[in-house]
Parts: C-alpha cells; structure tokens; sequence
C-alpha cells in the first residue's frame, strides 16, 4: 500500500493550487522558493521547478502550494503534477533536507485556553499536530500516540483529545489546574519543540483505514433520509465550528423519525461534564427544533 496521497485543493488564487498529502512532509516548519537555486535545500522543489509553468513553491506542514505562470491551466496539468509528486513521495524522496547545524529544534509556543468542561484545559500550539482529531481514553488507546503516552504518566491524566493544532487535556479531581497547567503547557510545548512525533505511522495508518471507511460512510449518507442529511448540515456548519473552538468534537449517530430524537456523540472537552452537556444539548435541541420545525423535538448526547 502507497504511504501518501495527494489529494488536489483549489485556492482562492487561480494562479495558486495546494496539493494536500495524508502525511506530514516537514517538521512543523514552512517554506518559499522562488526559483531552483532556492530551492537547494528541498529536493522536491527543485525538481518541481524543471516544470516550465512553475513560479513559486510553498511547501508546509501537510501540504505543497504551486503557483504558476500563465502558459498553461491548471486543468490542463494539475492531475499530472500531484501523481508526480506522489510518486516522488512513495519513493522514498527527501522533501527538506535536514541542516547539519540545526539544534533540532523548531520554535514553538503553547497557550492554555479554558473550556466550558472545567475538568478540561486545551493547549493550543501555533503548529499542526494532527491531520485528523483523535481521542484517547487511556494508555492502550494511546499506544501508536507517542505524546499521548507521556501525558498518561502524569497521574492527574484522564484523558486526551487531539484536533488540528491543540491537545485538549481531561484532569482527575486530584489536582486543580492552577497546579498543573504550567507544567503540561510547557512539557507539550518542549516535546513538540524537538521534533518529536505525536502520532506514529501505525495510528496514520488507522486513519487512512477510517478514511476508507468514511468514503464508504458517504455513500451510507446518501441513503440517509431528507432530515438526516438536513441535521447532519446543521451540525457541520452551526455546531461543529463552536464545539472545536471549546476544544471538542461532535458527531451524528442518529435520527429517530417516531420519537424526533436526535442522537449526537460527543468526544473531547464535550464529554465527562454532565454541566456542559446538558448545555450543549440544550442548545443544539433548540436550534434543530427552529430550523427543523416540528421534526425534532428531543436530543440525546453520549459521550464518545
């Protein structure tokens, strides 16, 4: 099985598209080269520059960004540079060449943000952790989430959730936070710092697994009925947005068309806390009730 894929992203700018990899392709470190004497510390840049249409290349965390010149349409060429990057990638090719007098560190900061859940604290870093949110009950789960691990050995560690750019940390009662939220701000900010993993290949691989699953979960959504699919909208744009800036995750579970309950997963700083549940539910009850008028009229949330 191919390690990566690369999936093509439009951007605002029509001179500009992204080509997004399910991997990670630098250590939380971004790049610009504007021509192919620039780009001698990326190989990958400099063989990308031997296209003749190729102005500028941006290479970050999980993604490569070409801007172009305009000889050609990106409709016409851009299928043909994201197998060729792939291929470069599956290959084994070296995407920023490591500085031999680096420290092998790479600056990072780390801020701590109260959630409604006050058993949670999230701690947000100003670099991609995660391509895909991730939640960890206990050390088993934790075994391919090398930085997941190390926070279970705190004993006051109930559990983890990870998404995007943050670590959402869920505490026993043993310890209150004004005690701790140093000490776990900076071992995350020290442990990303050095360049160490958050996730090994074996949990990437998990979810290149689930993202299977999600592609054959699309075609199971198409066969949900009208007011699934409307919740389900409702969700993805109104709550979702509001529960990971608290630190969380939502998910739909299901649709009872008799009863016009509604059942919702809750994952992250969402769950454990019967306060902000009930007030998540409450208002997630009342804005399907509004916009889906009489076809809900209760909400059930569990905790994932």
């Amino acid at each position: 099985m191919k390690d990566f894929n690369i999936n093509i992203v439009p951007t605002t700018t029509t001179s500009i598209v992204k080509f997004e990899a399910n991997r990670f392709l630098t250590r939380h470190e971004n790049f610009e080269f504007k021509n192919i004497d620039e780009a001698k510390r990326s190989p990958l840049a400099q063989q990308l520059f031997y296209l003749p249409f190729v102005k500028t290349v941006y290479i970050a965390q999980n993604f490569i960004a070409i801007e172009k010149y305009d000889i050609v349409e990106w409709s016409d060429v851009q299928q043909e540079v994201a197998e060729q990057i792939e291929e470069y990638l599956n290959k084994g090719g070296e995407v920023i060449k490591e500085e031999k007098t680096t420290t092998g560190k790479v600056p990072v900061t780390v801020y701590a943000e109260s959630t409604p859940n006050p058993a949670v604290m999230k701690f947000v870093a100003n670099k991609k952790l995660v391509l895909k949110s991730v939640e960890f009950k206990n050390i088993d789960d934790a075994k391919n989430a090398p930085l997941v691990q190390k926070l279970f050995h705190f004993p006051f560690v109930k559990e983890v959730f990870i998404d995007e750019n943050y670590v959402s940390v869920q505490k026993y009662e043993v310890a209150e936070w004004e005690e701790i939220t140093m000490e776990l701000r900076e071992f995350i900010r020290n442990y990303i710092e050095q360049g160490n993993e958050v996730l090994t290949a074996e949990t990437i691989q998990t979810q290149e697994t689930e993202k299977v699953q999600e592609e054959n979960d699309d075609a199971a959504y198409k066969e949900l009925d009208d007011t699934s699919q409307q919740i389900i909208a409702i969700l993805d744009e109104y709550i979702k947005p509001a529960v990971a800036s608290d630190g969380g995750n939502i998910l739909f579970d299901s649709y009872n068309e008799e009863t016009k309950t509604v059942k919702v997963i809750l994952q992250g700083a969402c769950s454990g806390c019967p306060s902000s549940t009930m007030t998540l539910k409450s208002g997630i009850e009342t804005m399907l009730r509004d916009m889906l008028r009489d076809k809900v009229q209760y909400v059930e949330a569990i905790n994932g």
